[in-house]
């Protein structure tokens, strides 16, 4: 074993993935993988292209069709990955949507759905795993998807839904942090900014070039160029690491 297998391996670590089917849910699943963790994938629409991706890589995951907005399936999804795999050591909470709409063009029940989806939806996938790990005397990694948006106002796009949401992540992430930091189980959040995905590609392409002078970098970033940061969210040595928030945006929070 070198040096970064010993420190960031994975090797008998069970992790739970939520949205994992597309997008950065995909590559950060199949990236814990090739660092030696089984998948539990969690997601509404399928996970086949995704699992083929990880046995092509040597790796070794499942799907749990599920639904993170209905307490009872995620439950029972919980309870069937321990006893399928004994354990849950790491939980990447991803599972999203983003509307793109004017304030007053957007409904309450538009902006029920966003809210329901990424802030309710990651509280009870954590809330979920934490029982698990405290059942089962873990110390776990939670990793919450949150965004560069919980952060700042997108421009030229407004998106009042995703962004209260984001920011929701952000600060439910410290509240869990605190509260169960003597349990031994972290909870952290990772704030990506522009990410080259299949969703952002869907993006009318006059909003990604006026997204491109505001990056200071001047281009989206990779999924893969994520992975490094879970790895070590994730790892026995980000052992003091609970409460924080990752950006990975290129540069664009600093101006």
């Amino acid at each position: 074993m070198n040096y970064l297998e010993k420190i960031f391996g994975l090797n008998g670590k069970v992790a739970v993935v939520t949205g994992g089917g597309r997008g950065i849910g995909q590559v950060i699943a199949c990236g814990l993988a090739q660092a030696g963790a089984e998948i539990a994938i969690l997601s509404r629409s399928g996970a086949d292209n995704t699992l083929e991706m990880i046995d092509e890589r040597g790796g070794s995951g499942y799907y749990i069709k599920t639904d993170v907005t209905e307490e009872d399936e995620v439950e029972r999804a919980m309870e069937k990955i321990i006893d399928r795999s004994g354990s849950m050591d790491i939980v990447f909470n991803n599972a999203g949507i983003c509307m793109h709409q004017d304030t007053l063009d957007a409904t309450a029940e538009e902006f029920r759905k966003v809210i329901d989806v990424n802030l309710t939806g990651e509280f009870i996938v954590a809330q979920a795993a934490i029982r698990i790990m405290l059942a089962n005397g873990i110390q776990g990694s939670i990793i919450n998807m949150a965004s560069m948006s919980g952060s700042i106002a997108n421009v030229p796009q407004w998106q009042v839904s995703y962004n209260a949401s984001k920011a929701g992540v952000i600060h439910m992430t410290r509240s869990l942090a605190a509260e169960f930091a003597e349990t031994g189980i972290r909870i952290n959040s990772l704030s990506p900014g522009y990410i080259a995905t299949p969703m952002s590609a869907d993006t009318p392409k006059e909003l990604r070039d006026a997204w491109m002078p505001l990056i200071p970098m001047h281009r989206m970033g990779k999924p893969e160029e994520l992975i490094p940061a879970v790895l070590y969210l994730v790892s026995d040595q980000a052992g003091y690491t609970s409460g924080s928030d990752i950006v990975i945006d290129g540069g664009y929070t600093c101006i």
